[in-house]
């Protein structure tokens, strides 16, 4: 009884993994907007970045599903999924963004709310020790 429902188990396991090309690529439009939503104005420190990497093979090991090699299943790993998705990890997509809104600060009119924001210098000194990296530094070391 115990290898009947097994089998039963795994041909259904294999039925739901097998997802088309297309529900897979909606899968993927639909995540990375939703979780880099407003992220141009992130600070990407290391923590935040590793979190973002084992959120997204998380979910693309849900939706391209574990593969069958020599009769046993097993899960992806990273490099396999590396290929699947094109180098295209939500990181690219993070640093595109914020070097596209990094431009459309650079070419708005100066009297625009968020041209003032992004020019402004604060009156007081700063704290001892190192400074933080701005955002502006991070933008401007990526483009050249």
């Amino acid at each position: 009884m115990g290898t009947l429902n097994n089998n039963w188990v795994k041909e259904g396991f294999e039925e739901n993994r097998r997802l088309t090309p297309q529900a897979r690529k909606m899968g993927s439009d639909l995540l990375i907007p939703i979780v880099t939503y407003a992220s141009e104005t992130w600070m990407l420190k290391e923590n935040i970045v590793e979190k973002l990497l084992v959120f997204e093979r998380k979910i693309l090991r849900g939706i391209f599903g574990p593969m069958k090699e020599n009769q046993i299943w097993r899960i992806k790993n990273n490099e396999e999924l590396d290929k699947l998705i094109k180098h295209e990890n939500i990181l690219n997509y993070i640093k595109a963004q914020r070097l596209s809104w990094f431009g459309h600060v650079q070419r708005m009119p100066e009297t625009r709310e968020a041209k003032k924001i992004f020019k402004w210098n604060p009156l007081t000194t700063r704290p001892r020790g190192r400074p933080k990296y701005r955002w502006e530094v991070k933008c401007r070391s990526k483009m050249g």
